[in-house]
């Protein structure tokens, strides 16, 4: 995991590190990370052109120390005072973005970078919000971002993400004090996601899958195979009102799924009666809305006693984030964890508002209002903790993902992986990840929502697998 802070934190951190070691020290241990993140853009440096943009700042300060190392190695270097920049920079191979920091405020009119220069920004792309990732005026499109210590969110959320390019944390000897979240690494997966013991069995990780409706069988495939191919030794399939001669269970229905009939009006509880041999419980892809479905899956969630999963429909079927509460809290004693998985728009119905720029603290506010894990899905993932405020982020999403259904395969993959035992927020959090980082071994244009279990499956296989 990596720390995420906001500039409060940052300062916090560094404050605690100057108790030890004077701030000179500190601003030669960043700037030689950013000439050798320089060093790594150019291939080297003798023969090539940079141009440093300076500001008057510890973060000017840092470029100025990269380019005299940079210079030593054979590059030519020029220092452009930031407040004093031209309209358009000289010609170089490489701008280094040491105008601003993350104490910025205002808004920044950058110059122009030549044709083909890549741009590497100190800590974050000046002009910039550390905090909130916003954009002021026209900041420099970095190539690659250099950031200490820790990820700034500013980097996370927002523009941040448009215009960090590919970020990477420098070591400088800060130690993280005041860390607002944790960024999931495919490391992680391999750490936290347990291995199959030599004695296991199918029922040892089996999950329950409460989904579709007659014209909404599609949720139903998905959201089982994504649990299959994520582990679960057992996927039992449960489509409430599907006719048993229907093309759903005639020709379509997934081979590795074990169908449970649910005819009758209280469904509930028969998924209630299969739960004694499951380890975890999905619900709500392709439910439909129906006044007598929203009224099974309150009844379901409440008593389940194994971990649940509500997505989608079942998200509609909780109603307003204090009725959701309530049914969260359970009705039977048993301590078991729900996950709640909305996209901003079932956010909104859920919290009564849109959840804003700030992802960490809409997830944090959902969790603590509901009593369950929030896992807030986009391209930026938050997933917090009712209690203690933990979030925990997963930034491989992509728009590789925006299509219909790739969400009901993610429920299935959280259900899996509560199976086999993690917890909730991590189980939560590692399917996000893996679930990002599966797509991404797809087409980038094309991708569908069934091309993904078995894209999670072959990701497991290559990330996870001895």
């Amino acid at each position: 995991m990596q720390p995420v802070v906001t500039v409060a934190g940052m300062r916090a951190s560094d404050a605690a590190a100057l108790a030890s070691v004077d701030e000179a020290e500190l601003v030669r241990r960043a700037g030689h990370a950013v000439a050798v993140r320089a060093l790594a853009l150019l291939g080297g440096a003798y023969g090539h052109r940079v141009v440093v943009l300076a500001g008057k700042g510890n973060n000017g300060a840092d470029g100025k120390v990269a380019a005299g190392i940079l210079a030593r190695r054979g590059a030519k270097v020029a220092v452009v005072d930031a407040a004093a920049a031209p309209r358009e920079l000289p010609a170089c191979d490489l701008v280094v973005d040491a105008a601003y920091g993350t104490g910025f405020r205002g808004t920044y009119e950058a110059p122009e970078v030549p044709a083909g220069a890549a741009v590497l920004a100190v800590d974050v792309p000046s002009g910039v919000d550390g905090d909130t990732g916003t954009a002021s005026g026209r900041p420099l499109r970095a190539t690659a971002t250099v950031t200490f210590a820790a990820w700034k969110t500013g980097l996370l959320l927002g523009d941040g993400p448009d215009y960090c390019g590919t970020v990477s944390v420098a070591d400088i000897g800060v130690p993280v004090v005041a860390a607002t979240a944790e960024l999931i690494e495919d490391a992680d997966v391999r750490a936290l996601l347990p291995p199959r013991p030599r004695l296991t069995h199918k029922w040892a990780s089996a999950v329950a899958v409460v989904a579709g409706s007659p014209g909404m069988e599609g949720a139903a495939h998905l959201a089982a195979h994504g649990a299959a191919r994520a582990g679960a030794g057992m996927v039992r399939l449960a489509v409430p009102g599907a006719d048993p001669d229907d093309g759903l269970v005639a020709g379509a229905w997934p081979l590795e799924a074990v169908r449970v009939s649910l005819t009758r009006p209280d469904w509930a509880t028969t998924v209630l009666e299969v739960l004694g041999r499951c380890r975890a419980l999905v619900v709500g892809p392709g439910l439909g809305r129906e006044e007598a479905t929203v009224a099974e899956v309150r009844r379901l969630v409440a008593a389940s006693p194994v971990p649940v999963v509500v997505d989608a429909d079942g998200l509609f079927a909780l109603g307003k984030v204090d009725e959701a509460r309530a049914v969260v809290a359970g009705d039977t004693g048993v301590d078991r964890p729900v996950v709640l998985t909305p996209h901003d728009g079932e956010y909104a119905r859920l919290a009564g508002h849109p959840p804003g720029g700030d992802r960490l603290a809409a997830a944090r506010e959902l969790a603590e209002g509901s009593g369950a894990v929030a896992l807030l899905k986009g391209s930026l993932t938050a997933v917090a903790a009712p209690g203690d405020g933990s979030v925990l982020l997963s930034s491989a999403g992509s728009p590789r993902l925006a299509t219909a259904g790739t969400g009901d395969v993610l429920s299935g993959v959280i259900g899996a992986f509560l199976a086999r035992g993690v917890p909730a927020q991590w189980a939560a959090a590692l399917a996000a990840h893996v679930h990002g980082r599966a797509a991404g071994l797809g087409p980038g244009d094309g991708l569908v929502a069934p091309d993904l279990p078995e894209l999670v499956a072959a990701w497991l296989a290559g990330t996870v697998a001895p």
